[in-house]
């Protein structure tokens, strides 16, 4: 059985946000699979001629915390929402 709801069926907002975080997800994943190959790359030239790939460890970094952006992202949005909530509850009562 397939549970896939057809884009119209989801308000124009949430259709919005599904499309934006498939592409933040697609682009780390692009960004994993280049990182991958160009430091295979750099260490296969570096064992040939003596020198290791330096720039994997930052770059590494730099993947990691793309990484925890884009797939911690719903965690910190659900958090924003709440507080956004509340602080229009507090306005409210004002």
């Amino acid at each position: 059985m397939n549970h896939d709801l057809p884009p119209a069926s989801l308000p124009p907002e949430l259709e919005r946000q599904a499309q934006r975080n498939v592409a933040l997800r697609l682009g780390w994943l692009t960004h994993a699979a280049v990182f991958t190959l160009v430091n295979a790359g750099l260490w296969l030239a570096g064992h040939r001629h003596g020198w290791l790939g330096l720039p994997t460890g930052g770059w590494a970094i730099g993947l990691l915390v793309h990484g925890l952006v884009v797939w911690l992202r719903p965690t910190g949005e659900a958090l924003k929402q709440r507080l956004l909530q509340a602080e229009r509850q507090r306005l409210q009562q004002h």
